[in-house]
């Protein structure tokens, strides 16, 4: 190990659930902020992120098995593929729909979830599955007249009838 090396403390152990790319793509990122790319420490430091299922597998691979980090890392993932939270793809924001009695900012929260588990995924897309899930209303009536062509557009026209929903309530 390196000197004046210091292990990050922020990433969590790694347990056997999640996903395990993401997992490596934290550590390695933290690891890389300290200044470190070297072989030998990241493949002796990745293990002191395992707990449970994770550390009981490092601790099943044969001494000697692993010369690179990218070996390391790759046995993990393709060990732990299977524990990967499922992520839905872009056809999936096209079901959310606002409920007839759903506030704008629920239909926006509920929509805004969905959307940053899909990678990758198209702006063009995304706001037509946005303006799409409208439940029929002024707003929706709006959208149409006005076109938005940007999701900030989208968001700006959004954001009135947001504030009129509150004062409403009120």
């Amino acid at each position: 190990m390196l000197k004046n090396f210091v292990l990050p403390t922020a990433l969590e152990p790694y347990k056997g659930f999640g996903d395990p790319c993401a997992h490596v793509k934290k550590f390695q990122s933290m690891i890389f902020f300290n200044g470190t790319n070297n072989e030998p420490v990241l493949c002796r430091a990745f293990p002191t992120y395992f707990d449970g299922a994770a550390l009981l597998w490092f601790s099943k691979l044969y001494a000697g098995s692993i010369s690179f980090f990218k070996e390391l890392a790759r046995s993990f993932i393709d060990y732990f593929a299977a524990s990967r939270i499922y992520v839905h793809g872009s056809n999936y924001i096209g079901t959310i729909r606002q409920g007839q009695h759903e506030s704008l900012k629920d239909y926006m929260t509920q929509f805004v979830e969905a959307t940053m588990e899909i990678p990758y995924l198209d702006p063009a897309v995304h706001l037509h599955a946005l303006k799409t899930g409208l439940k029929p209303g002024k707003l929706r009536e709006t959208i149409a007249v006005t076109k938005p062509k940007t999701l900030e557009e989208f968001r700006e026209r959004a954001t009135g009838q947001m504030e009129i929903e509150k004062l409403r309530e009120a």
